[in-house]
């Protein structure tokens, strides 16, 4: 069975399409007008083996928070469609990873029952503008993504920032342990198929 979806979401604030495929190789196309953004996405389609199409617009002339939540909505739309009936998968997934002097932990857990538990980044690091030139990213906005996420995708989600210093380094590491855990979470369970999972393979 393929797993895989498309939505295409518009309101007077955003106007967004998202397309996954949960067996993929970790292809991405991914244009939010949110530059740190589409890198946080872009982590997450690769280190998931997601191949992930994101195209969104929307009212950046205000801020950046409306795309950002609405881009995390349809995500995690698209991501439970695609689970389908979750028949054979793992289920659960649990990744801790270092980007330099950042660590961060993630358990998913692929449950129907969607909650999300987001703990331990420094503070101040809620109010850190990141990015260049363009349409900044605040900080706050890692949370609203999260919780999007697992709503919509009716996810069990806790993120758990162990340490870290470089804003930066802070969010792209709760991106990247995100995408490793969910990617052992959908991964087919060989002892409920008899298939040997490469998935979660390195």
């Amino acid at each position: 069975m393929s797993r895989t979806a498309r939505i295409e979401r518009e309101t007077s604030e955003s106007k967004v399409v998202v397309e996954v495929n949960l067996d993929g190789t970790g292809r991405v196309d991914v244009s939010t007008g949110v530059g740190f953004y589409d890198h946080m996405l872009t982590a997450f389609g690769r280190h998931s083996l997601v191949d992930l199409t994101v195209h969104s617009e929307g009212d950046v002339h205000i801020d950046a928070h409306h795309t950002v939540e609405d881009t995390a909505i349809v995500l995690g739309q698209c991501l439970r469609e695609a689970l389908g009936d979750k028949k054979g998968i793992r289920r659960f997934g649990d990744a801790t990873l270092p980007l330099d002097e950042a660590l961060v932990r993630c358990v998913v857990d692929v449950s129907g029952r969607p909650y999300s538990v987001h703990t331990g980044e420094p503070e101040g690091q809620q109010y850190v503008l990141l990015g260049g030139s363009g349409v900044p990213y605040l900080g706050s906005l890692t949370q609203h993504v999260f919780d999007s996420i697992a709503h919509h995708a009716h996810l069990t989600l806790h993120v758990n920032v162990l340490a870290g210093r470089e804003p930066h380094h802070i969010v792209e590491t709760q991106f990247k342990a995100f995408a490793r855990a969910f990617r052992d979470a959908i991964a087919y369970d060989p002892r409920e198929t008899g298939v040997p999972s490469t998935k979660g393979a390195l």
